[in-house]
């Protein structure tokens, strides 16, 4: 079965997400049947790879990744409200409040497969109703195994020992991050869904800046296009910040009013099928030119941007990518890799030097340097792209501001097409 990016990409089908989101009987689109069996059989791989003979996955992205389960999220996180357990030869197991409605909606899945929550919230009593009725489903495969576990606490852990006398616990994580760091090609197409439904936001945002507005108003409007198109839910509570607080740079939104001249960082994310869009651009209130310090900052901060964007091809390591976008990087943290978590492996980031990973075809990767001073402002850039058997695909296609700019990338496909005729006209003034 092909399951990477690039065998598929050969086949020479154009991206579905460019062609409609509904499901149509004249062509192929997304295959969301196809991408739950692809990633469970990812999640087999992995764990046949390793001696860890289950997995109880415990973190709701997971749980979509594994089984299609969409739960409500929240602003935190609660251990049991999505768990499932993946076991060798095996079908999964998924517990949740919501078993009597997912019974209806996940016919993928056979009612043993579904069962209700796992509550570890309130001590050893509960957790061994889980425990047993675990036992009474997998039966002897609960004794003398090895057991990884995505997420727990110290409480957990003694819950688990007191429960599962007989087994031994390790960090399941790796296995889960192994398993999803290569995307299948539906994968990526809701990748690229997501990002469109950001880029709709972002030009939405955009066009409403004016004096007088608020961040929080700009917000607003991205928000409300993104839930318009079917967003899910948003990468984090989004960013946008302006004037003084672009440098140092203020990552969440307030009641600020811009001003004229401002600069205005916005950074949002939408959600399609469980898979995160997220992408930065920083622009200039109003229709007058930015300073010469502000243009090298900007001039800088996307020179770093593609040049890191470049160095993402195979047999290049993280290390190579963080180092191609110096001096431009926020503390110590270049990008990160995306999926059903908006921020998965790999990281690029100053560690990246002493852990150093080699990127392959079919990762996708979200890249955004950041520069800037104290009284003049800061600039943050952002693109997604998968890596390819060579140059990235840079699936970001909204342009930059070009009042900032005096050379355009090779990368750069897009920039130069939509407001040079506003540059032309200010500049000439």
């Amino acid at each position: 079965m092909l399951r990477d990016y690039e065998s598929r990409s050969k086949l020479g089908t154009p991206g579905r997400s460019d062609l409609g989101l509904m499901g149509v009987d004249w062509e192929e689109r997304i295959n969301f049947d196809r991408m739950r069996r692809e990633r469970l059989q990812r999640i087999k791989d992995a764990l046949a790879d390793t001696d860890v003979d289950m997995l109880f996955v415990f973190r709701t992205e997971d749980a979509r990744y594994s089984v299609g389960f969409r739960h409500h999220l929240g602003p935190a996180f609660i251990i049991g409200n999505a768990t499932v357990v993946i076991a060798r030869n095996a079908d999964p197991i998924l517990f949740t409040q919501d078993y009597p409605q997912a019974r209806i909606t996940m016919p993928w899945l056979t009612e043993e497969q579904l069962q209700p929550r796992a509550n570890f919230r309130e001590g050893v009593e509960a957790a061994q109703v889980w425990a047993d009725r675990l036992a009474g489903l997998l039966g002897n495969q609960l004794k003398n195994k090895k057991i990884g576990v995505d997420v727990w606490t110290p409480g957990m852990a003694k819950v688990f020992q007191a429960v599962f006398p007989t087994c031994e616990f390790v960090d399941g994580y790796p296995i889960m991050l192994d398993a999803k760091r290569i995307k299948t090609v539906d994968e990526i197409e809701c990748l690229k869904a997501a990002n469109s439904m950001t880029e709709a936001a972002m030009d939405a945002a955009i066009r409403a800046i004016r004096p007088g507005i608020r961040e929080c108003e700009v917000l607003a409007i991205a928000w409300q296009t993104m839930t318009a198109l079917g967003s899910e839910w948003t990468q984090c509570a989004n960013i946008v910040a302006s004037g003084p607080y672009t440098a140092p740079y203020r990552r969440y939104t307030s009641d600020r009013i811009i001003r004229l001249g401002d600069l205005v960082i916005i950074d949002i994310g939408a959600c399609f099928a469980g898979y995160y869009g997220d992408f930065t651009r920083t622009v200039l209130c109003g229709d007058i030119m930015p300073t010469r310090r502000q243009r090298e900052l900007f001039q800088g901060t996307y020179n770093a941007l593609f040049n890191a964007c470049a160095a993402c091809r195979p047999g290049n390591t993280t290390a190579d990518v963080y180092k191609a976008a110096q001096p431009y990087v926020l503390t110590d943290m270049l990008g990160h890799g995306a999926g059903t978590n908006p921020w998965e492996s790999p990281h690029f980031s100053l560690m990246s030097e002493k852990t150093p990973f080699t990127l392959q075809p079919g990762i996708a990767i979200n890249l955004e340097p950041y520069g800037g001073e104290t009284g003049v402002g800061g600039f943050r850039l952002e693109n997604d792209l998968v890596t390819t058997d060579g140059d990235p695909d840079i699936y970001t296609t909204y342009p930059f501001d070009e009042r900032f700019l005096d050379d355009v990338h090779p990368l750069d496909q897009t920039t130069g097409r939509t407001s040079k005729r506003l540059y032309d006209r200010v500049r000439d003034r």
